[in-house]
Order: C-alpha cells, then sequence, then structure tokens
C-alpha cells in the first residue's frame, strides 16, 4: 500500500472502489427494511455485477502481469498487487454472501418461497419432478465424456455444469464426463401441490443421471462454473476494412477465451478439483498467471445467484416495492398539439423514470417519422431494447423518404450481437448506419430532428444521459433536455458529422465533447470557482454522476478545496478521490445513494459567483470517457429547468435512508434517519405523483429488472 503523504496516497484504488460498491448492492439484500423479494434481487444483482467484474477487470489485470507489466496506478498499486488484494476482499464478499443467502431462505420459509432439495420431496412430487424432467429437460441434455476417445468438452463462459463420475460395472473403470445444466430451462423447478417452493434445476438432473449414462454406477456429481476473459481486445487496432466483420470476429473469439475463476460446489473431491484445473488452465499463459487452486471459489450448495432473479419476480406483491406509473409531463399531456410545437415554445427537461420514456423520447421519434416537414433524423445507439418503438420509427422514417443517419456502437459491451443485429436490420430499411472508430467507444446519447417551418430550417435536439432504451429507461434515474436552440443545434449537426463523415472537429458552441474539449472545460470550470473562492467569493460545485477516477480532475477538485471552494459529489459506484484529508480535500465530501431504481443520471453544478451553470450529459470522469469514447454534455439554461436540477441535486444530498457517505480511507458508511426519513426515490416518486404513497411503508427499495450487466452503470 503506498505510504502516507506520497503522491499515490491522494487516490483510492479503482478496483477495489468498485468492489466496495457491490458490497453497498449486497447491504441492501441483507438490510431488513427492504420488502424480501427486493433483498432477493439485490443478491441476484450482487452476483451477477462480480460475474462481470471478474470477466473484464480481473481478467485485464491478469492480462497484465502476463505481460510483464508493473507499473502502478495512481494509487501506486501494481497489477499484482491489485490482484492480491482483490481475492482477500472478494473472500470476504463471497463469505457474507453465503450468510446473507442463508438468511433470506429462512426469512422466505414462513411465506411458503423455499428452495429444496430431492430427498425432502415425497414419493409422489419425485414421481411428478421426474416426468417433468424426462418430457422436459432430458431431450435437452448431452452427456459428454471424457476419455482418449473424447477430449475435454469446451466449457462456455458462466455455465453451469456437472462434473459426473460413473464405474463402468462390467470394466471397473471409472470415467468422468460433464453435463451442461441448460440455461434456456428455468432453474428453479416447481414443485406440484407446492406453490412457491423448488427444485434446483441441476439438483433434478444430478438425481436422474441413470437415463444420461444407462447402465453405468453413479458414483457422484457436483456442480462447477467457470469465468472467462470476455473483454474485447481493441488496443492499438487499427481502423478495419469492415468494422461490422471485425467487430463479429471478436464477439466470436471472445467465447474462447481463458478461464479465469472456478466455482466449485462444496463438497466435490480433490481429485475432481485438480481434473478441472488441469483441463481449464490455458497452456499458453505463463506459470503466474495460469488458472490455480487460488482461482476456485467455494459456492456452497447453490452456484450462479444470479438466477435467483427468477425467484424475486414471484407474483407475491406483498414482499415486493409497489408498482409506480410514469407521469406524462404537463407540457405534453395536449394530444393534439404537436411536440414541435412545445420544444419550439421552450426547452423542456425530462427526468426518468419519473416522467414517462414513451410520452417524451418516443412521441419525439414517432412524430419525426410521420410529420410531412421532418426532412432528416440522426440518432446514436449505445444500448437499446428489442422491437422498440424507437426502431420502428426509425425503419418508418427511412421507408417514408426522410434522410435517417444512426451511429450504432458496435463495441458496447455485452451488447455487440444485439446491436450488430439491429445495425443490419437498420441498412435493410435503407438506414444509413455508421459504426464509429475501432478506436473510440460513440457514448453520447443525442438525437436530432430536422424540420422544415415557415420560417426555414430548424433542428430539435435531444440530449440525455441515459440511452434510448424503454426497458431501462423504467428502472435508471436519467435526465435530457429537449431544445431548438440554434447553437445547440449547430453544434450537434457538427457532432454527428464528425461521427459520420472525416473530421477533427474540436471547438464547439455550447457542448463540451469528448475527446475534443470535455476534460479541459471541465477543469476550467472547476478552476474557475477557485478563483472565486480566491477572491472572497462563494464558490460551490455539486457534482452527480457514476464514476469518478480520472486523477487530472480529481487534482483540479483538490485544489479548489484548499482555495476555499464547497464541493459535494454524489458518486454511485467507482470514487478514486479521497475526501477530508487535512489540507488537501476538507471541503469535499463524497455519498452515495443505492436504492430502488438504478442511479444514472450525470448533472453538474458550477455556482459562478451566483451566475449558476449547469451541465447534463453521457460522461462520468474517468479517463475512458474523455479520452477513448465520444460524449457531450449540455449546458441547462433556461432558470426553471435549473430550479429543477438544483431541487434533484439537493434531494440527493439530504438523503438519510439511502444515502453513503465516504471517509478518507475508502470506507462507505450508510446514513442513519434521526427522525424524519428523508429517501431520494420516494421522494421523487412523491413528487411525481404528486399524492402521498400509501403502500411505501418500511422504505421498500430494489433495481427491478435492471438488466444485469449495466447494473455497474454505462
Amino acid at each position: 500500500m503506498p505510504e502516507p503523504g506520497s503522491p499515490a496516497s491522494l487516490y483510492l484504488n479503482r478496483e477495489l472502489s468498485w468492489l466496495a460498491f457491490n458490497a453497498r448492492v449486497l447491504h441492501e439484500a441483507t438490510d431488513p427494511r427492504v420488502r424480501l423479494l427486493e433483498r432477493v434481487k439485490f443478491l441476484s444483482i450482487f452476483s451477477s455485477n462480480l460475474d462481470e467484474y471478474f470477466q473484464v477487470r480481473v481478467g485485464g489485470l491478469r492480462r497484465q502481469v502476463a505481460s510483464g507489466v508493473v507499473h502502478g496506478t495512481p494509487d501506486g498499486l501494481s497489477p499484482a498487487e491489485q490482484l492480491a488484494v482483490i481475492r482477500e476482499r472478494v473472500d470476504q464478499l463471497l463469505d457474507d454472501r453465503r450468510r446473507c443467502l442463508g438468511g433470506l431462505l429462512e426469512e422466505l420459509a414462513p411465506f411458503g418461497v423455499r428452495i429444496i432439495g430431492m430427498s425432502e420431496l415425497t414419493p409422489g412430487e419425485r414421481r411428478a419432478i421426474d416426468e417433468q424432467f424426462e418430457s422436459q429437460v432430458f431431450p435437452v441434455l448431452t452427456p459428454l465424456a471424457v476419455d482418449p476417445g473424447h477430449p475435454f468438452p469446451y466449457v462456455s463462459n458462466l455455465s453451469l455444469s456437472l462434473a459426473v463420475e460413473v464405474r463402468d460395472p462390467v470394466l471397473g473403470t471409472v470415467h468422468f464426463a460433464r453435463v451442461k445444466v441448460p440455461k434456456r430451462l428455468t432453474r428453479w423447478m416447481p414443485v406440484p401441490g407446492r406453490p412457491h417452493q423448488f427444485v434446483p434445476l441441476e439438483h433434478v438432473i444430478g438425481e436422474n443421471l441413470e437415463a444420461l449414462f444407462p447402465g453405468m454406477e453413479i458414483l457422484g456429481w457436483y456442480a462447477f462454473r467457470v469465468t472467462r476473459y470476455s473483454d474485447l481486445e481493441f488496443t492499438n487496432l487499427e481502423e478495419p476494412e469492415d468494422m461490422l466483420a471485425t467487430i463479429e470476429e471478436q464477439v466470436f473469439e471472445r467465447r474462447f477465451g481463458e478461464v479465469i475463476r472456478l466455482e466449485l460446489q462444496d463438497d466435490m473431491p480433490a481429485h475432481l478439483r485438480t481434473l478441472l484445473i488441469e483441463e481449464l488452465r490455458d497452456a499458453d499463459l505463463p506459470a503466474t498467471t495460469a488458472l490455480t487452486e487460488a482461482d476456485i471459489e467455494e459456492g456452497g450448495h447453490l452456484l450462479d445467484l444470479s438466477d435467483l432473479m427468477e425467484l424475486a419476480e414471484l407474483d407475491m406483491p406483498e414482499l415486493r416495492d409497489p408498482p409506480f406509473a410514469s407521469n406524462v409531463p404537463v407540457e405534453l399531456r395536449d394530444p393534439q398539439r404537436s411536440i414541435f410545437d412545445v420544444i419550439r415554445e421552450r426547452d423542456l427537461l425530462v427526468h426518468h423514470p419519473f416522467d414517462s420514456f414513451s410520452a417524451t423520447v418516443e412521441r419525439f421519434l414517432q412524430s419525426a417519422a410521420t410529420d410531412e416537414h421532418v426532412l432528416a433524423i440522426k440518432l446514436t445507439l449505445y444500448r437499446t431494447s428489442g422491437d422498440t418503438a424507437i426502431v420502428r420509427a426509425l425503419t418508418e422514417a427511412a421507408e417514408r423518404g426522410k434522410q435517417v443517419a444512426v451511429l450504432i456502437e458496435l463495441k458496447a459491451r455485452g451488447d455487440e450481437a444485439n446491436n450488430i443485429t439491429w445495425a443490419r436490420t437498420l441498412e435493410d430499411y435503407g438506414v444509413h448506419v455508421a459504426y464509429g472508430s475501432a478506436v473510440l467507444k460513440t457514448h453520447t446519447k443525442t438525437a436530432m430532428v430536422v424540420r422544415r417551418e415557415p420560417d426555414g430550417i430548424r433542428r430539435y435536439v435531444h440530449i440525455g444521459t441515459g440511452n434510448y432504451n424503454s426497458r431501462t429507461a423504467r428502472l435508471y434515474t436519467d435526465v435530457a433536455l429537449f431544445t431548438c436552440s440554434p447553437s445547440i443545434g449547430a453544434d450537434v449537426s457538427d457532432l454527428f458529422n464528425s461521427l459520420t463523415g472525416i473530421s477533427r472537429q474540436r471547438l464547439y458552441r455550447k457542448l463540451l465533447v469528448a475527446p475534443a474539449n470535455m476534460k479541459e472545460r471541465f477543469v476550467e470550470l472547476i478552476d474557475r470557482e477557485c478563483r472565486h473562492a480566491s477572491a472572497g467569493r462563494r464558490a460551490r460545485i455539486v457534482g452527480k454522476m457514476n464514476a469518478l477516477v480520472d486523477s487530472d480532475v480529481i487534482d483540479a477538485l483538490y485544489r479548489a478545496s484548499q482555495a476555499g471552494v464547497e464541493i459535494d459529489l454524489i458518486v454511485r459506484g467507482i470514487c478514486c478521490l479521497r475526501p477530508g484529508l487535512a489540507n488537501v480535500s476538507d471541503r469535499i465530501r463524497v455519498m452515495s445513494i443505492i436504492g430502488r431504481f438504478l442511479e444514472h443520471s450525470r448533472v453538474w453544478h458550477f455556482h459562478n459567483d451566483g451566475n449558476d451553470e449547469f451541465y447534463i450529459g453521457s460522461a462520468d470522469w474517468m479517463p475512458r470517457n474523455f479520452q477513448r469514447r465520444v460524449e457531450a454534455a449540455v449546458p441547462v439554461e433556461a432558470p426553471a429547468l435549473q430550479e429543477r436540477l438544483r431541487s434533484l441535486l439537493d434531494t440527493c444530498l439530504e438523503d438519510n435512508r439511502q444515502a453513503w457517505d465516504l471517509d478518507a480511507d475508502g470506507g462507505w458508511v450508510q446514513r442513519n434517519p434521526q427522525g424524519e426519513v428523508r429517501s431520494t426515490h420516494v421522494r421523487l416518486l412523491v413528487e411525481s405523483w404528486g399524492r402521498p404513497l400509501e403502500s411505501m411503508r418500511g422504505e421498500g427499495s430494489s433495481l427491478a429488472d435492471v438488466p444485469l450487466r449495466q447494473a455497474t452503470g454505462d
């Protein structure tokens, strides 16, 4: 660890900060104030988050070690040192997870929700389960033996498998086989006649192995699961002639990334553990990073707890958060009035999920598709969701002869294959599709509609913090601006031209754009607050984001604190800044909010001696956002809209139920209400509905149905 007083001691480690975030997620699964099935959901999300962390972050560090990288991150830890402390912290979290699962199952039992073993079934129930196995499961299974004629089978990433030992009663020989537990079948088989009671699918398969190995003696079966390195490799990649084909090839090759983690059922015999390690180890890797006993996780009697999401969605309203309906903004409630008329009259700010996504963003694009005065639609797509209204609007617009250009980010982690499919679909309808570059990810959330009006051509723009994804718009908190400001419209035109054409545009009128000018402008805005404070004027910065990692920005915030600027940071996930360091960050406070919705909005407020400036955008304060992604942040200038953003930030800062405070050593402490409970998401729901929430007792919270790969925010 870095010595006190060294430059490295000014920064927290990114990887450990992420683990601290996931620990806060796990805490929600243990909090008795959270409704039971919502706690199950948090446990599922914690587990899937950890899967992604190993696939990308741990796998990347292992490759750095294999390549001989020894230089450290700003906090001073080398890749090897980071792996060592990660292993120690993960072991602690896994112990916490095991206790959490046991406690949840005990608390669910009085409500009739149970996960039971085959031995707990009556003979009649066993026959019924066996019949389900015969008709629904057996036809899907493929036993794969390992012997001189059958090499060890390929084991796919994050798949659940059974390691099976059988004996040939004639020859007396013992054989190993692998049976994959099908992912497309429900993990939890319902017990007939017992509502909300289930048998794990792997147990049903394990107790019916005689059907797969007729005439053999089953000696034992044990569950295991592998995690493979799964990030796409674009380092030093030159621009390929065919980006689509290149991404497809990398997505295919990713399936064969090296195994970096092996999860085992607790009671697996030592000789089977050794066999799995030897067979799954990548022989091309150096010994320092090859799979070893140290990479084994004892998973208890149930592996892959991300599948608990199925149970969390049981139809038991008394154990879940009450449903809510998004509002239609007052300005858009007249169905006879064009959305373009509304935006032309004044800028419009929306806050999802409290403001309806379908009544705002989807309506904007649907109206553009059918409006005879609209000439062109341009849009960036980072993540979208299935056959959405947005995709249908784009294809309809193209069929009507409008010019439609869509920048699809093929490298959006976890959505590469999905985005390739949508790219081809849109092209088939005549949409102009661009794929960006191999070097930069297009992460900005930007749409533009070009419309011919009596006084000339006008550009209508939507810039937000969240994806054009109707599903996550119900589950993530995001803000967005609709405007027809000529200067912002001109900036967005320049941005799209740089994305779809050939350009080195760096100067923008209003927008902060990465990698062109965003980082420099944010540092300038921070330094301006320093000058105000040094001159004796009030100076304040409030920033809300998913992550704060960039050391240059952190250093600027330290300078501001030392100059007298009061700084409040609302950082949901990773934070490498150390608040509260004497003579360094005394005036910086960092908090995090974990609750019913996934906090995803990015909002920045600079006091500027009373001439307030507010920005919203797609970027976190991270090197990847500033240097390796195309991002855009837009100023929100209308006083009424600034007040809405100020109110949102104040609501977050006043939270005493969902909020956690970061200390200088990297520890997080949850706030404990003394008197009135101020829960951000509950307050926003009340504000949205305009009336008390009668069923909000207990202050329940969940990340209901959050796509798991995105729970860390992207």
